[in-house]
């Protein structure tokens, strides 16, 4: 299967993928009628809600029973959105899929709407009889940190008023990322291209990564010129949705009285705005190491240009593709190392339908993890059989068990970690396979390009994402600062800042200029920073587990457990890793120089 859904002439519909590759989101609801039953509830627990608004502050014990409530119903809005959503990503065409998932995002800001009133009269309580409550009312201390992650944003918090304005403005403001993504997964038709055969296949998002490692250097060139071709034919489209997303961020954030959108962005999870700075700047001094093995890939692979659709290119390819089967196989043993209990939850979630394998026609590009507090987690695969599918396995049910063990231990109010540390346990997972399969061969060509994929992980993960941080932070800048963001304007940042992140070994195509218009995560602001420190504490707790197992494995699952029960600065810090100091970002790039090293002496540089 993996096989032939990696060299289809035309993708599959929905209905001939098998059903043991797609999700079973039955186990969300077993049926539409209960997703109507429970929609209904929903609602009725929106008017249920309204009952206590203007009565938070009257007692301790009021304030238990409303937010007993705001979870009752934030739990079932969870599931209904993550259902109709997961159901339209299973194809963006389905008139269907479309109407549900509507329908779960007007009651998700209807709900939002009817809590707003909460915080703001939570904070007009005064401190010192909020905390009192706490100490007397029996159940109350659940939301003890909740509470104290509420008093961080007091200055941020309108009167009640506001809050509902801004929270009826919700559907609104998420617009852009809708459109978005209606444009870019329903809309959008990519043209066919000659493989390395000369037959003509349709290029899609799922499989143009698949095209840039194809050792025929013309394969690339038309993937990527042709790709590039239809973003270009829509720039103006994509700049004006992305400009719309920016200048959102920006009316938010004034109107919450923060200094900038980053502050915005950053202060609900308690990350110091310098976490953001201090990557970028160090980063920055570190990219004479990235232009260093740029040019070594440059002499590896004998190329008198190296040119922005080489830079995916193996420098060493096994040349087999691996069945999806093979792939969870090696996954679980590489994880062997986490435990039993670990494992034990791997096999569950391969054998009872959380992934949805290969792509379809109409399906949602790239891959995530998702799903709702009280059922398994789900994640969504285009898998075509490549090493990168592999790690994009492992990868994913990182944030899966992540999820899964969050779930299972914290009460609901806590069960959801915070973006700050959601890339930790997926990188994790990455860096286990990769020391694993690098462990158990000899093989110089298969080395070769476990180590080639190791350094990509770097430039992809590390430099790539930061290029992406920086990018955005000038963007909000620019709309904070009252200059336009047009096409052309991003273009022309984004192609610079390409020029200076590749160094001078690298041929700047200018179609690069328009990849800003592929990201989707850049309609979630300020996020992909964070695949960045991510990777850097993954680097630090993957060598304690490997190096000290007893120890850092009991720390490291006691870290999946935690969810958000205290800040993700507090939470990586008890598990070993301190990331308001530089020191993280350092160590990595320290493990990337030795790996650029070991590259030259490979190769022979």
């Amino acid at each position: 299967m993996a096989k032939e859904a990696g060299k289809a002439k035309t993708l599959p519909t929905r209905e001939a993928i098998p059903e043991r590759y797609k999700w079973r989101l039955e186990d969300l609801f077993a049926s539409r009628d209960e997703w109507e039953r429970v929609f209904q509830e929903a609602q009725g627990l929106i008017q249920q809600i309204a009952a206590y608004r203007g009565t938070l502050g009257q007692s301790g014990q009021r304030l238990l029973e409303a937010l007993k409530l705001r979870d009752e119903l934030e739990l079932r809005v969870e599931r209904l959105y993550a259902y109709a959503r997961m159901r339209r990503d299973e194809d963006a065409s389905r008139h269907d899929a479309q109407a549900l998932s509507d329908r779960a995002t007007t009651l998700l800001v209807q709900a939002e709407a009817a809590l707003s009133f909460l915080e703001p009269e939570i904070l007009a309580i005064p401190e010192e009889r909020l905390r009192a409550w706490l100490e007397e009312v029996e159940g109350l201390s659940l939301y003890r940190t909740a509470l104290e992650n509420l008093l961080v944003l007091k200055p941020h918090v309108r009167s009640a008023e506001v809050e509902q304005l801004l929270a009826e403005a919700g559907e609104l403001a998420d617009a852009p990322r809708t459109v978005y993504g209606m444009l870019s997964d329903a809309d959008l038709r990519f043209p066919t291209i000659r493989d390395e055969r000369g037959d003509e296949v349709e290029l899609t998002k799922g499989r143009y990564l698949t095209f840039l490692e194809s050792p025929d250097r013309r394969v690339r060139r038309e993937a990527f010129t042709a790709l590039y071709r239809v973003y270009e034919s829509k720039v103006h489209t994509f700049a004006a949705l992305f400009a719309a997303s920016v200048k959102k961020d920006v009316f938010f954030a004034r109107a919450r009285n923060y200094r900038s959108a980053l502050e915005a962005a950053l202060t609900p999870n308690r990350i110091p705005v310098a976490v953001y700075t201090q990557l970028i700047d160090t980063v920055r001094r570190h990219l004479p190491l990235l232009h260093r093995y740029l040019a070594l890939r440059k002499k590896a692979l004998g190329l008198d240009e190296l040119h922005m659709y080489d830079l995916y290119v193996p420098l060493a390819r096994l040349e087999r593709t691996v069945p999806y089967e093979k792939a969870a196989e090696l996954v679980t043993r590489a994880l062997a190392v986490l435990g039993d209990d670990y494992v034990r939850v791997l096999k569950e979630a391969f054998a009872s339908r959380w992934i949805d394998v290969y792509e379809n026609r109409g399906k949602r590009s790239g891959a995530y993890s998702w799903g709702a507090y009280g059922t398994h987690p789900y994640v969504l695969l285009n898998y075509q059989g490549t090493l990168h599918d592999v790690f994009t396995l492992a990868h994913e049910m990182g944030h899966a068990l992540h999820s899964h063990y969050s779930w299972t231990h914290q009460p609901y109010v806590y069960a959801h970690y915070r973006i700050f540390v959601a890339e930790v346990a997926s990188t994790v997972n990455e860096i286990l396979l990769v020391r694993h399969l690098l462990a158990r061969t000899q093989d110089p060509t298969e080395r070769l390009a476990l180590l080639h994929h190791q350094l990509e992980q770097f430039r992809t993960t590390v430099y790539r994402q930061t290029m992406f941080a920086e990018f955005e932070k000038w963007a909000h800048e620019q709309v904070e600062g009252g200059q336009p963001l047009t096409a052309e304007t991003l273009c022309a940042r984004y192609r610079q800042l390409n020029v200076e992140y590749h160094g001078p070994a690298v041929t700047v195509d200018p179609q690069i200029a328009y990849e800003w218009a592929r990201i989707p995560h850049f309609y979630t602001p300020f996020y992909v920073y964070q695949y960045a420190t991510g990777y850097a504490a993954a680097i630090a707790l993957a060598q304690g587990i490997l190096e000290r197992p007893k120890e850092a494995v009991s720390r490291y699952l006691d870290f999946l457990k935690s969810g958000s029960s205290d800040t993700p600065i507090a939470l990586l810090q008890r598990a070993g890793v301190d990331m308001t100091r530089p020191e993280p970002i350092e160590k990595a790039l320290a493990v990337f120089a030795d790996l650029v090293d070991e590259l030259e002496r490979l190769v022979g540089a």
